[in-house]
């Protein structure tokens, strides 16, 4: 196996699981993969800038403290919005943190080398490569990076949900019946909505699941989908030129189509963690009427 440094290169098809780059499979360093490489590039990026914005501020911002500020303002604006003003200064860490890794992650991986630099067999000085150990793999292209963005959106949302309803909060919450009927119907609302909480606990359990996957689909569907349209000239037989000038230009068109996959999958992520803590902390209806109605009695 040679080692090929080139963007040109093509990579065989994405597989689903990361490359370690340390060591084997089974030693204590097979942690250490292509697509945590490229996670730690971008949290690198993402720290320098922040740094780059918050270094040196004055009451006139330079350029990269207007972006910076610009940015935060806005997303906190839109956390508020959701999950109320109470709540999302605790909730905005996680949120704002989830939606920048994650959109500077997807438009990381349609950089060029993303997955054609590495190590595979040439055939020649202007013959094409196979990539079969890429250095470099979109970090939200590995499930592990995804279920781990869920696992820890998890942690919080618990954290947030026991601060603000309390853990006899929490039961009621998911349990309790609402509307507020009594006598039998009220019994009989009662006995629907404890057989509902068990449904919504079955469906809290499913969603690191559910979130994880939605977005390691995409995004491992979308550079699927630039390999296979950068192999077409291999796939139809053309020569070496002919592959290399349809590998350049075949894939363009859903660049443009994964830039805007790239932001959608982000907003997704972070407005249904901002939903979820939503649901989790918002107070029964009739319980805040009989708190105002009590208020207006003294």
């Amino acid at each position: 196996m040679t080692t090929v440094f080139s963007p040109t290169q093509l990579p065989l098809a994405l597989s689903q699981s990361a490359v370690t780059l340390l060591g084997e499979p089974s030693s204590f360093t097979a942690f250490v993969t292509n697509s945590l490489f490229v996670a730690l590039l971008v949290l690198g990026l993402i720290l320098w800038v922040s740094k780059k914005a918050t270094t040196g501020m004055t009451m006139v911002p330079h350029k990269w403290q207007n972006f910076f500020e610009l940015l935060i303002e806005f997303l906190y604006s839109k956390v508020e919005d959701i999950v109320g003003p109470k709540v999302a200064p605790r909730a905005f860490p996680l949120l704002a943190t989830l939606f920048i890794f994650i959109v500077v992650a997807n438009y990381f991986g349609l950089l060029p080398g993303v997955g054609t630099i590495g190590w595979g067999e040439g055939h020649g000085f202007l013959s094409l490569a196979h990539i079969e150990k890429p250095l470099l793999r979109p970090a939200t292209a590995d499930l592990n990076m995804t279920l781990g963005m869920a696992l820890c959106f998890m942690v919080v949302w618990f954290y947030i949900t026991i601060k603000e309803m309390g853990v006899w909060g929490f039961v009621t919450h998911t349990f309790g019946p609402k509307g507020g009927l009594k006598g039998v119907m009220g019994m009989v609302v009662a006995v629907v909505f404890f057989m509902v909480g068990w449904i919504e606990l079955v469906s809290m359990a499913f969603r690191p699941a559910s979130l994880s996957l939605r977005l390691f689909g995409n995004i491992f569907a979308g550079e699927t989908l630039l390999h296979t349209m950068m192999t077409l000239g291999e796939k139809f037989g053309l020569g070496g030129t002919a592959q290399f000038i349809l590998s350049v230009l075949a894939p363009l068109p859903f660049y443009f189509m994964e830039l805007l996959v790239g932001l959608l999958q982000a907003v997704v992520f972070t407005l249904l963690c901002a939903v979820y803590i939503q649901l989790s902390t918002t107070h029964d209806e009739h319980h805040d009427e009989g708190h105002a109605h009590d208020s207006d009695a003294h």
